[in-house]
């Protein structure tokens, strides 16, 4: 049921005390950091080389840096490879502590703002860089309903901006002094290169690849699922070429209260993710149900966008990985479970790292039989919600196979 959303009627099964020990948390953390920060419109520290451009309004949209008002180092805050054995307090924590300031400029022409060059030096950085922002005004945080882009704190109006103490990561410098390569070229090269995804992400969004002429900015959000998407492309287009594995395996997970549970097995490459929202979680409002969502692709690839977002081609790009390694193509199934104790959303990367730390973990060798039983023990909802709404299991278990009349 590729993309459609299906409403079930489920028991709720949370850890309800993390849940209001995490909302209690990051509640007091943003009160007692808001006078402060609303009263000072000089902010000095060391950025994390982090930035972020808008999407609202373009091809004119707001761009800048985002600094924190400390020095040192400051990596963690923008390095969410660090995150895994984070809480969501402990990951509001530190994102909070992370001033955007916001200028207006359109993506094709933003090499005509000189506040556009501290930028590309920032995304380009290696290390942390010591920056001074000077807002003209500054706003108070909203809480964003995405579940792409990582949190951060307030926000203002950038009217000046200097840094200084600028490392340049050379492999980025290269693909940034090289206007011929298409951006898609330079995505790839740098991620075999062993750049993180993240960093690739940054530099895409402040416009550093692609040929001279066609370069622009991409807004965080898109640019976190370009990279994704173009690097699990590029993986599986060898991935294809592999044999397929000669029998079933089955990771698990649970994290921030996400439950996971990634399923590969024999045959030509097919993929296909399933989110369940419980009530209170950020795509699902309704108090007393849980929602559904699902997207799928066959051996010829994703047409279109995917229903359920950047999530799918963030767990992608971590399947595809873990098939390269094992040298196998096969059918790989996702089933994530969000409970209320996610309490708001982290990002995308929530998905990528923690599908990819369950995927480093030790599988169950499993036969077909045994699938719907650890479905039923891992989960909350039935493995018959699941089969329902799944392209693969029905496949597998609802569709009689040719070889059954040979």
């Amino acid at each position: 049921m590729d993309g459609v959303s299906q409403i079930v009627k489920v028991r709720r099964s949370t850890d309800v005390y993390r849940n209001m020990r995490d909302s209690s948390m990051i509640s007091k953390y943003y009160k007692m950091n808001a006078e402060r920060m609303l009263a000072y419109r000089d902010v000095e520290g060391a950025s994390p080389t982090d930035i972020f451009i808008g999407r609202y309004g373009y091809p004119k949209v707001f761009a800048g840096p985002m600094v924190p008002r400390e020095f040192g180092n400051t990596s963690l805050l923008s390095s969410p490879e660090m995150w895994r054995s984070m809480s969501i307090s402990e990951i509001f924590a530190i994102r909070f502590k992370l001033v955007r300031g916001m200028f207006v400029t359109d993506v094709k022409r933003f090499g005509e703002d000189r506040r556009m060059d501290s930028i590309t030096e920032l995304a380009m950085a290696d290390n942390p860089v010591d920056s001074e922002m000077r807002l003209a005004k500054v706003s108070q945080y909203k809480k964003d309903k995405h579940d792409v882009v990582e949190p951060f704190g307030f926000s203002g109006i950038l009217s000046d901006m200097q840094i200084s103490n600028v490392s340049t990561d050379r492999k980025l410098e290269s693909r940034y002094e090289d206007t011929d390569m298409h951006a898609s070229d330079a995505v790839i090269d740098l991620y075999g290169r062993g750049v993180s995804v993240s960093k690739i992400s940054r530099a895409l969004s402040a416009g550093m690849f692609g040929a001279g002429k066609h370069r622009r900015l991409v807004p965080t959000r898109w640019s976190i699922t370009a990279v994704d998407d173009t690097v699990s492309k590029s993986i599986l287009s060898r991935v294809k070429y592999m044999d397929t594995i000669d029998h079933i395996e089955i990771y698990r997970h649970i994290s921030l209260d996400n439950r996971w549970m990634i399923i590969v097995m024999p045959g030509t490459w097919e993929y296909e993710s399933i989110e369940a929202w419980y009530p209170n979680t950020t795509w699902n409002e309704n108090p007393n149900e849980v929602s559904i969502f699902s997207s799928a692709e066959g051996f010829e690839g994703k047409k279109g966008y995917a229903e359920i977002g950047g999530c799918y081609y963030a767990a992608r790009l971590a399947v595809a990985e873990k098939l390269s390694k094992k040298k196998v193509q096969g059918r790989v199934l996702i089933l994530r479970e969000v409970h209320d104790g996610y309490v708001m959303p982290v990002g995308v990367w929530n998905v990528r790292e923690h599908v990819r730390e369950a995927l480093e973990g030790q599988p169950i060798v499993a036969n077909e039989s045994d699938i719907l039983g650890l479905v039923s023990k891992m989960f909350d909802i039935s493995a018959k919600e699941w089969t329902k709404n799944s392209v693969i299991l029905k496949k597998l278990f609802l569709q009689r196979r040719i070889t059954a009349y040979l």
